[in-house]
This record gives C-alpha cells, structure tokens and sequence, in this order.
C-alpha cells in the first residue's frame, strides 16, 4: 500500500454489506476524513458498488478512493499507531473509550499515520488481528444490544474524532481592529495638550509632560476606534472646564 501524507486511516476488514459502505463513506466525509481502506471485501460488494453509490450521497468520491490492501498488514504498515475496535480484553492492549482513542490517534497523527480498524459485520476482528492491534477500543454499548452495526462504528469513531481535533486547534483569534492612524494620534496628543493648559497643568509648556503621557497611550497600538474615543472624552472635559 503506497505511503500517504501522516492522517487517520479507517481500515474496514472483509466488508460484505455495499449498503453500509456507502453509508461509511458519508460518514468519513461528514468529518472531514477521506483515507481509508478495504482489506478483502466480499466478491459481491467488490463486483458492484451500486447500493454503496445509493447511500454515499456527496461522498461517492471515497468509494473510488478507497485504497484495497490484499492484508491488515499491508494496511497499517506505514501507520505508528494502531487501534482495534474490538469488545474483548486481550493482556498486554490498553483498553480506550472512542474518545480516548480519538484523542490520542488526533495526538499521534501530527506526525505519523494512524489507523482505526474495523472487524467485519458478523464476526469482527480474529485473534490474529487483535493481536496486530497496539491497542483496543470499544463503544460502551448496553449489554442488552452491544454489537453495533458497521456503518453505525464509523460514524461515531468518525464523530469522536471530529470533536478531538477541534478540541486540538488553538480557538480562532478576534478580528484585529483597525489600528489608530498616525493623524490620529495626532489629534489625541493636541486634545490631550489642550485638556492640560486648559486645567493649568502644563505650567511650562515646554517641558515633556505630553509627550511622556502619550507614551503609554503610543505603546498600547491603540486601535481607531479607542483613539477616537480618548479625543472626544478629552474634548468633553475640556469644554467643562471652559464652561466652569
């Protein structure tokens, strides 16, 4: 299987049901994910992928794309990282929730590819496989109904995933405002004189009082919006006091 950029690989072993490929393949592309493989389908999902086409619905890209690796082995060789999606408890595998294996593949997926494997729809993973698996995962399901269906797996792995990396992305930065133009820092510095001589501060003018108050003001980058409101605020004051 020829080595892609470092991502997140769904890997589906022995697929049998078109339909539920279909539905995986909308899945996949409702969280933005796209890289994934069949190891072995059925002969009749591998002849026609008209019901998988069906149910696809804006992602029937993914079913042409799908890479079809003859082995789990040759699936996952270029990933670092491994986890099964399998109810049993094996020695020696760490046992993640969906989100704990979301988080982490998210995590190790910044630098290599990972994969999620998917046992067939009747049977699962096969000791074998399990055994091939770094870790293992499984859906917390109620034990009166704990098998869940193919397509139904994806979509919440796929799901957990999706929240993981938003979790993983710095929150995006509020619009810059408009930084204060040199003109009109200007008039803030005249308002600001004004304002002083007016209150009798500025006893001689030629001192630097000003311009050692403008300075915290400059080293601010006070944006157009606060320096307009500096310049009214100043004016104000100085209007009452020539009033007083």
């Amino acid at each position: 299987m020829p080595t892609r950029e470092p991502g997140i690989r769904f890997v589906l072993l022995r697929p049998r049901n078109a339909e539920n490929l279909g539905a995986a393949a909308r899945a996949l592309k409702n969280f933005g994910l796209s890289d994934w493989a069949w190891v072995q389908p059925s002969p009749e999902v591998a002849a026609a992928l008209g019901p998988a086409r069906r149910l696809a619905v804006h992602a029937e890209e993914l079913l042409d794309q799908a890479a079809r690796p003859p082995s789990l082995a040759e699936a996952v060789a270029d990933c670092a990282w491994v986890v099964g999606t399998s109810s049993r408890t094996v020695p020696g595998r760490r046992r993640l929730s969906p989100r704990g294996a979301a988080e982490e593949a998210v995590r190790r997926a910044a630098g290599a590819t990972v994969a999620v494997v998917f046992g067939d729809e009747r049977s699962g993973l096969t000791n074998a496989e399990v055994q091939r698996c770094h870790a293992l995962s499984s859906v917390p399901a109620d034990p009166a109904q704990p098998s869940l269906n193919l397509a139904q797996a994806v979509l919440l792995y796929a799901y957990e995933l999706r929240l993981a990396r938003l979790a993983a992305q710095p929150p995006p930065r509020a619009p810059a405002a408009a930084p204060a133009s040199d003109q009109e820092l200007e008039t803030l510095r005249r308002s600001l004189e004004a304002l002083l001589e007016r209150g009798r501060f500025l006893v001689h003018p030629g001192r630097h009082a000003v311009r050692d108050l403008m300075t915290p003001l400059l080293r601010s980058s006070l944006s157009r919006k606060e320096a307009r409101l500096w310049v009214a605020a100043l004016a104000k004051v100085t209007r009452t006091l020539g009033e007083g």
